[in-house]
């Protein structure tokens, strides 16, 4: 099982995801609503992989992560980014901090798990 952490402030979003994810039979999903929450999710549970909304109030992904970054057994946790604002400039920005997909929303929950599992090579 590939532990994902889904980090994302849309109840819908989160839950449309959860469904996703849980269809394909690989993840052990654990969900959070906020960087912070996230931030004090990780030490109990280090995901192989952290799905991070974008656009959050308090914390955004990116800060979200970069705080995960800090944390040393995350320093390598591949992280992809879920984001409306899928624009050339920020997708590189984004990769260019380590995130290793970038995933557009509105995004297929049919191919969700899929596309997760090619960003880590799995």
């Amino acid at each position: 099982m590939i532990k994902l952490l889904h980090v994302e402030d849309d109840a819908d979003i989160r839950e449309i995801a959860k469904m996703a994810l849980d269809l394909s039979g690989e993840f052990e999903v654990v969900q959070c609503e906020s960087g912070e929450d996230a931030l004090t999710t990780v030490p109990g549970y280090l995901p192989d992989v952290v799905l991070l909304d974008m656009m959050m109030p308090g914390m955004t992904g990116k800060q979200t992560l970069e705080k995960m970054r800090e944390i040393p057994e995350m320093a390598h946790v591949p992280a992809i980014f879920m984001t409306a604002r899928a624009q050339q400039a920020e997708m590189e920005e984004l990769r260019s901090l380590g995130a290793a997909e970038v995933i557009s929303k509105p995004f297929d929950p049919m191919s969700l798990a899929d596309q997760v599992k090619v960003a880590i090579g799995k």
